[in-house]
């Protein structure tokens, strides 16, 4: 697990470092959670930082960056972090397990920057080539084994999914290994533009809309900081609107390809094509919530709480000006 903790205490001449020290021990802690480095999530809450969003807001933010979605899930509820990031569909198993927590604002209503490819010399065209065929998956229950089996439903094509972990699916892929695999931005956009693969479905663009991931909090931390929740909230949703807009460009699309370790084209691509599509105000519609519980159904998660009781519309995000 890599921990990025973001204080005020800065790198350099201690004659600067004392003070600004004495100023973030005046702030509120607040430790967020996001799955992965290369995911959005990362992208928005660096910004925030960067931006000093979170100090503005009066917090002082603990960026932990987890191994994947479940693991940060298992933090938040053993109350090792405050906030986090993970499937919508999350919160409707957990408290089935005991687990009070809630979604608290929407991150996004889409797959952007998901899509199913192939390697360009392939001779898969369209999606029913791949029956009988194997695609790569990052491992079972995961959000590309659920676009897998979303694909074989909504297209009545049946193939074999290989679990390969985030590592495998690329080199698996490019040796023959696999004939189709599902793959996340920005490594989408990053072998697209290297030609190294071809798309057949963009999960963004067909896939119908639904809350694929959430800002979720415990019961116990919207009960007794809820404050701090909604500053946090604010914080990041100023980051959110960093990126989107156009007169940041050029500051976003470097800063992504610092992050993310990738070239500033696809950094470019990454911002179009996702992060610029990201939810702005946070807001829920119980419908596009209903349809997350519907998609997770297809990995067989079927015990869930009702949709009712998953999210509190008790936090409206007010993005934080950078």
């Amino acid at each position: 697990m890599t921990k990025t903790s973001r204080r005020a205490v800065l790198a350099g001449a201690a004659a600067v470092a004392l003070p600004r020290f004495a100023i973030g021990q005046s702030r509120e802690k607040i430790r967020v959670g996001v799955p992965t480095k290369t995911y959005w999530p990362t992208i928005v809450c660096e910004t925030a930082l960067r931006q000093k969003l979170f100090e503005k807001e009066g917090l002082d933010c603990e960026l932990t960056i987890y191994r994947g979605g479940a693991e940060g899930f298992e933090a938040l509820a053993a109350g090792a972090a405050d906030l986090i990031l993970n499937a919508s569909s999350s919160v409707a198993v957990g408290l089935k397990k005991g687990v009070n927590a809630r979604c608290v604002a929407n991150g996004a209503n889409g797959y952007y920057g998901w899509y199913l490819v192939v390697k360009p010399d392939s001779k898969v065209t369209k999606v029913e080539d791949l029956a009988g065929k194997k695609v790569g998956i990052t491992s079972a229950g995961s959000g590309s084994d659920i676009l897998a089996l979303w694909t074989v439903a909504a297209r009545k094509v049946n193939f074999t999914r290989v679990p390969l972990g985030g590592g495998g699916l690329i080199p698996n892929l490019l040796s023959g290994n696999i004939d189709a695999t599902v793959l996340y931005s920005p490594l989408t956009f990053k072998m697209m533009q290297a030609k190294e693969a071809r798309s057949i479905i963009d999960y963004g663009a067909e896939v119908p809309e639904h809350s694929t991931a959430s800002w979720i909090a415990t019961d116990k931390i919207i009960k007794d900081r809820p404050a701090a929740v909604q500053k946090a909230l604010n914080a990041i949703y100023g980051g959110v609107g960093f990126l989107r807009d156009d007169k940041n460009r050029d500051a976003s699309v470097k800063l992504i390809a610092e992050i993310d370790e990738i070239p500033e084209a696809t950094a470019s691509a990454e911002l179009d094509g996702n992060l610029r599509k990201l939810s702005a105000d946070g807001l829920f519609t119980k419908e596009t919530l209903a349809r997350a519980l519907d998609m997770s159904k297809l990995i067989g998660q079927t015990d869930l709480a009702p949709v009712e009781q998953i999210y509190v519309e008790t936090f409206k995000p007010v993005p934080t000006k950078a």
